[in-house]
């Protein structure tokens, strides 16, 4: 089943509790997420069980099930196109109902098989796991999998569920941002040798283009995650990065093309969204395909200009500085910080909040210093699995999770690490937080050498492990910057690894294997 997405896509729709069930689809790089209309209806541990599941983020009726690159994008077109041959036959259906029922004909629909059946012995308040019955209290947190409960739990709040939502309008664009910054790389490489000096100028422009105009397909995406009409955001967007911004005077000081970013961006469509629909509900039916698109991008408009482009520059300009800063001053000390704590981000589906803060650095400076730092917990995660692999070495009934991690090491050297996290050390429990420790490690080594002078960053967001390679710059070169990035690669596989060997199993003779 792992291999045929449509096999793959079937059941997943099953277990989600059907395409009726499904209020909305999308993807990232390894992960289809799915807004579903009844989360109870939903078979967890039946999903968890599948061969093509690696794992599995259940918060409220948003659910992320990871694939792994490649994979996700040939389920997630059948999951959609399933879907919509479900809904099309479920209007025809109901078409077909009406028709014969006639005028005088009992029009109330029939319940669907088994509709009562759903909740039938599902706890309601999240105080059991819905797979086992048992308590995810604090105090019943006996392995991985109750960590990985109770971590859940605490993550559904509102802050959170919002930090997701601004994440869903950055996932999309991760694409072109790698293809993008891949190709600057080489631009830059050709520059530097001076080779090819007829191919680099347009090369420069096929690099540069789509992120000279971001800030238009972050509006675009913005109005269509939280319900405007995408053209609309994007319209507003554009004017963040017009050049006859140049001409006008906020505060003394006249506005720069592109002032504040994606920042400005993500505010001047959020507005925009929330114009479109007061103006909606307010202007009768037959003006408003005239009046709220243009009260939409007046209203909304003219504050981008006066103030959003304003605020969200000194906001862009804070996090450049408060980066920069931070490596200076703290940069080991940052760097563990954030290479120990990546992987529960990863974990959660937190770690997409970040793409605009990335996105931002790499607007200002070429380059987000804060990626290689993070990319070590992946490497942590590589050192963990490997010794869980030797460790287990002699135990035969260890044999499928020995299959697992040889099978998902090649993905987690280049940077996709949910298969490892997912499949070894979070059913593992210890091996998850000494994978941490061995991401700190890692960080901690790429921060110091901040501190000392040398910044290592990434032109681009998305891959990591050693797949990051080709985007890697900094302020001494791309070669130092890659000894360095190499050297905390190093240093999180030694003491993920190690740790794991020496602390990552419980001193009696076995282990609990993973379901």
């Amino acid at each position: 089943m792992r291999n045929d997405p449509a096999s793959t896509a079937a059941a997943v729709l099953t277990q989600v509790g059907g395409p009726a069930n499904v209020v909305s689809v999308a993807h990232c790089m390894t992960r289809l997420r799915l807004s579903l209309a009844d989360p109870s209806a939903a078979d967890e541990a039946g999903l968890r069980a599948l061969p093509a599941v690696l794992g599995l983020v259940a918060d409220g009726t948003a659910w992320q099930i990871v694939l792994g690159p490649g994979v996700v994008d040939t389920v997630t077109a059948e999951v959609t196109a399933r879907i919509t041959a479900e809904a099309a036959a479920q209007a025809t259906t109901e078409v077909t109902t009406r028709v014969t029922a006639g005028p005088l004909g009992d029009r109330r629909a029939a319940p669907r098989e088994g509709a009562g059946l759903r909740d039938r012995g599902r706890p309601k308040d999240g105080a059991e796991a819905r797979d086992g019955g048992e308590p995810v209290g604090g105090a019943e947190l006996r392995d991985g999998i109750g960590l990985k409960e109770e971590l859940r739990r605490r993550n559904a709040t509102p802050v959170k569920a919002a930090l997701r939502r601004v994440a869903n309008v950055f996932v999309p664009l991760i694409p072109a941002l790698i293809g993008c910054g891949i190709l600057s790389g080489v631009n830059g490489l050709l520059l530097n040798t001076g080779r090819l000096p007829a191919l680099t100028p347009a090369l420069s422009a096929v690099a540069a283009a789509f992120l000279a105009l971001i800030a238009v397909f972050v509006g675009i995406n913005t109005a269509k995650e939280f319900g405007g009409t995408p053209v609309l955001g994007g319209a507003v967007a554009a004017v963040v990065v017009y050049p006859g911004v140049a001409k006008v005077t906020v505060f003394g000081t006249q506005l720069a093309p592109g002032q504040g970013g994606v920042l400005g961006a993500l505010a001047a469509a959020l507005l925009a969204t929330r114009v479109e629909k007061w103006v909606r509900g307010r202007v009768p039916g037959a003006l408003d395909v005239l009046l709220t698109p243009t009260v939409t991008v007046l209203v909304s408009g003219l504050a981008t200009l006066y103030g959003l482009m304003y605020a969200a520059g000194a906001v862009a300009t804070a996090i450049g500085a408060a980066a920069t800063w931070l490596l200076a001053t703290a940069g080991a000390a940052a760097g563990l910080l954030l290479g120990g704590l990546f992987l529960p981000l990863v974990m959660l589906g937190l770690h997409q909040a970040l793409i605009p803060i990335h996105t931002t650095l790499i607007e200002q400076q070429g380059y987000t210093v804060l990626l290689p730092l993070l990319a070590m917990a992946g490497a942590g995660q590589v050192g963990a699995a490997l010794a869980v692999y030797l460790r287990l070495r002699h135990d035969t009934s260890y044999d499928a999770l020995r299959t697992t991690i040889r099978s998902a090491l090649p993905a987690g050297l280049l940077g996709v690490g949910e298969p490892l996290v997912y499949g070894v050390s979070l059913p593992l429990g210890r091996p998850f937080l000494t994978a941490c420790a061995g991401g700190a490690a890692g960080g901690a080594f790429v921060g110091f050498f901040a501190m000392l002078g040398t910044r290592v960053g990434a032109t681009a967001i998305g891959p990591s492990g050693w797949a990051l390679f080709p985007l890697l710059a900094g302020n001494r070169g791309p070669a130092t910057a890659a000894a360095i990035y190499a050297g905390g690669l190093l240093t999180g596989y030694a003491v993920g690894f190690a740790a794991t060997y020496l602390f990552g199993f419980p001193r009696r003779s076995r282990v609990a294997a993973p379901a």
